[in-house]
């Protein structure tokens, strides 16, 4: 009888070998930009993923304003948030978002694909948006991500 020995390898803080990895954004649509970025933060592309680890790449997706939304979401899509007070609802289009605050678009979106947990945090922190081409991580020379 063959008995070999196989040994599930489980990633931690100290193996993983982190990465940057720079988007660009410019005709991308939105939701489909989100869900590669939130899968590269958290690092299911590798073959060590483990899920309770981050080992996920940095992110920096610059050209956050030039971003597509499908069909008719910059008219219809609405942004909810809350101030706090009562009557405090505030309701934002996706295209007044755009003008104020096109990073904030991106980020959202992806927030909303990360878990909701101290895992997910600590991977969003991993995120770097910028509204236009320019960013200071050229010297951590991140790999242009192809979508």
């Amino acid at each position: 009888m063959n008995t070999l020995s196989y040994k599930t390898i489980s990633a931690n803080k100290e193996t993983v070998n982190k990465e940057w990895v720079i988007v660009d954004a410019e005709g991308a649509t939105l939701g489909r930009l989100a869900t590669v970025i939130a899968s590269t933060l958290r690092g299911k592309h590798k073959t060590n993923f483990t899920p309770h680890v981050d080992c996920g790449d940095n992110v920096v997706v610059i050209n956050a304003e030039k971003i597509n939304l499908s069909g008719t979401k910059m008219e219809n899509k609405e942004y909810i948030r809350h101030t706090g007070y009562p009557g405090g609802q505030r309701i934002t289009k996706a295209k007044d978002l755009l003008r104020k605050k096109p990073i904030s678009l991106v980020e959202e979106a992806v927030k909303g694909m990360l878990p909701k947990n101290r895992l997910g945090s600590a991977l969003y922190k991993n995120m770097h948006v910028y509204a236009g081409p320019s960013h200071p991580h050229e010297a951590q020379k991140p790999r242009k991500l192809e979508l």
